[in-house]
């Protein structure tokens, strides 16, 4: 036995205190043994149930639907259930008159809110940016529309377009007998004003999101752009907005996502009457309507599904590529 280890192990016996005991020894692994079987017992449970719970309500749902776009079934009993093949979706496209237009108006709603709330959504942000006075209140006072439901909107915006003591009207005269304008009952007028509504909505929740963008934003390169003699708008059109690209990648799936689940202020404002049919509303009316057919409304769910997925797989697909990358 050499010197230095008979030193080694007389510094291990002095480092110890009298009446001390020695440390627990480790795994092979070299760490200690953090996790006792209640530990384990509870983390299974938090992390278990809401993983059955998301399987049983979402993905087994979506497989029955799926499933169910090919029978036909009245929701009564399981031996109504019939297999018609593809009769459900060759009715919905040929024979069904509000199918397009409902396709229509879904791409209509998809326009707008790209055209008018999303622009809005980044002028506020930049505008807020700037550490104005009293940002954090018009913050608040513009994302209060997004913390609200669907539904709360639906019933502030029917007392705006009331025809007899709603807003509009009354600012512009038109709330007089014989010269009503009905925003909500006219085939003409309902969609816009509906989208008026989700427009008040989807403009501060864009805002959010390009704010959360443009922390991003180098503050370094903005004085650079300033010190080069750069104007507001060069600086942000070659310095700014190029930076906002992956925040305008979320915007773009987030509003088309918007577009298609469409549904609640719809069916609270009138719906889905003339004028004013979503894909959603159809799946509604013809599942849960007077006359059931689950089967054709579960067709027509399928059909939003696979627009939903043409537009969701290959955000995620680049998504998954960079942080591979990173």
């Amino acid at each position: 036995m050499t010197t230095d280890t008979l030193t080694k192990e007389h510094e291990d016996e002095v480092a110890l205190p009298q009446g001390a005991k020695p440390p627990k020894e480790r795994n092979v692994q070299g760490h200690r043994r953090l996790l006792t079987r209640r530990d384990r017992v509870t983390l299974g449970l938090m992390a278990g149930l809401p993983t059955v719970l998301h399987i049983a309500f979402v993905w087994v749902t979506a497989l029955a639907s799926v499933a169910l776009a090919f029978t036909t079934w009245n929701g009564i009993g399981f031996d109504s259930i019939h297999w018609v093949g593809l009769q459900n979706f060759r009715e919905l496209l040929t024979q069904n008159p509000q199918f397009w237009p409902a396709v229509q108006h879904n791409i209509v709603w998809f326009v707008v809110l790209i055209l008018i709330p999303t622009p809005m959504g980044l002028f506020l942000a930049v505008q807020l940016d700037k550490k104005i006075r009293f940002s954090r209140v018009y913050q608040t006072a513009f994302f209060l529309p997004v913390i609200l439901s669907m539904a709360v909107i639906g019933f502030i915006w029917q007392l705006v377009y009331n025809p007899d003591t709603g807003l509009i009207n009354s600012v512009i005269g038109a709330n007089e007998p014989g010269h009503y304008i009905d925003w909500i009952g006219d085939p003409d007028l309902n969609l816009w004003a509906i989208l008026v509504a989700a427009s008040w909505r989807h403009t501060g929740y864009m805002m959010i999101l390009y704010l959360a963008g443009l922390k991003g934003v180098d503050p370094s390169l903005r004085e650079a752009s300033a010190l080069d003699g750069a104007t507001e708008w060069q600086a942000f059109k070659h310095v700014t907005f190029p930076v906002l690209r992956p925040t305008n990648t979320i915007v773009l799936v987030v509003t088309i996502i918007e577009s298609l689940r469409a549904f609640d202020l719809v069916y609270v404002f009138n719906k889905g009457a003339q004028g004013s049919e979503l894909l959603s509303i159809l799946i509604t009316n013809n599942i849960i309507g007077e006359s059931s057919r689950i089967g054709y409304g579960s067709a027509i769910a399928v059909v939003l599904l696979v627009i939903s997925l043409i537009v969701i797989i290959p955000y995620l697909v680049a998504t998954f590529r960079k942080e591979r990358r990173s």
